[in-house]
């Protein structure tokens, strides 16, 4: 399925309520969150909002124009700052996936969808073992470098690089 069918699909209902997403060219249901997961994307993004100000658009479950097959809806998107009224946006400088049930998903298709898309950063933000898994520098359908942080360190985004937050506090307390 094309990325535009599916938009047409959502926008007739056809869908209703279902939590899905379109991941190379399969309609793929989404995990339910739960309270952690919430938490963790709430306080993220309140970080990430006050710290860019008027410099990007932090946008939060929203769809992703990734490609003409796929249109993920990650926990996170920092894009550029502008209206995205008529079309999701289809360039990210940072994309982030809480991670918990989704794990294995967030690692591999995502992964390899965001590399390919031209995603900057991608993040994994993995509940399971409190940590940030860093994915950057995508190139040919991956990314070339992946670096873990852990509690006790800080991470900082490559494209604002005065941004930058205690892994703790984004992972949250064990």
């Amino acid at each position: 399925m094309r990325r535009c069918e599916y938009e047409q699909i959502v926008a007739a209902g056809v869908l209703g309520d279902d939590r899905v997403e379109l991941l190379y060219g399969t309609i793929v249901a989404m995990s339910p969150h739960g309270p952690e997961h919430d938490d963790r994307l709430g306080e993220l993004a309140e970080r990430l909002i006050a710290a860019l100000g008027s410099r990007a658009k932090v946008r939060v479950q929203s769809a992703f124009a990734a490609s003409d097959g796929s249109e993920p809806e990650p926990d996170l998107a920092v894009v550029p700052r502008r209206s995205y009224r008529d079309a999701h946006p289809s360039d990210a400088w940072l994309i982030v996936e809480v991670a918990d049930a989704s794990l294995r998903k967030d690692r591999g298709p995502k992964a390899r969808l965001y590399a390919e898309s031209g995603v900057e950063e991608y993040w994994v933000v993995n509940l399971v073992d409190r940590a940030i898994e860093l994915h950057a520098e995508p190139r040919d359908g991956t990314y070339a470098l992946v670096t873990v942080h852990r509690p006790g360190e800080t991470i900082a985004l490559r494209r604002f690089p005065d941004v930058a937050m205690a892994v703790g506090d984004v992972v949250g307390p064990a």
